[in-house]
């Protein structure tokens, strides 16, 4: 049996927590990969992307972004579409952009999960 196709309570604790907290970041706002690490004190921006990858189908993964604001590769519609259904704050593309597309306005999106510090140890 994959990884990927693993019961949900037969994800390893760690995807579980980054998860929770995907799930927690309310519409509209983000967090970075290194947001979600530092949150949790545990892993590196790369742990958390890999769990996202592997496991975030199932949990708002658009909410989960680079700390640069640009849109995840290969998902870029699909993220857009959420971004503007939720109102995220997005910063038009410049001329030289790849595809023009817009990116996550991170000064204004951001979230720092202090709406649920509460059950953060």
């Amino acid at each position: 049996m994959s990884e990927q196709s693993l019961p949900v309570d037969a994800l390893p604790e760690y995807a579980e927590r980054v998860l929770d907290l995907a799930e927690r970041i309310p519409p509209g706002r983000v967090m970075t990969y290194g947001d979600v690490a530092e949150w949790l004190e545990e892993g590196g921006p790369r742990q958390v992307g890999r769990v996202m990858a592997l496991y975030g189908g199932a949990v708002p993964w658009w909410r989960v972004v680079r700390a640069d604001g640009v849109l995840l590769p290969g998902h870029e519609l699909d993220a857009l579409g959420h971004y503007r259904e939720e109102g995220t704050a997005l910063r038009e593309a410049g001329r030289a952009s790849e595809g023009h597309l817009p990116r996550v306005d991170m000064k204004r999106a951001r979230w720092d999960g202090d709406e649920c510090a509460k059950g953060h140890t």
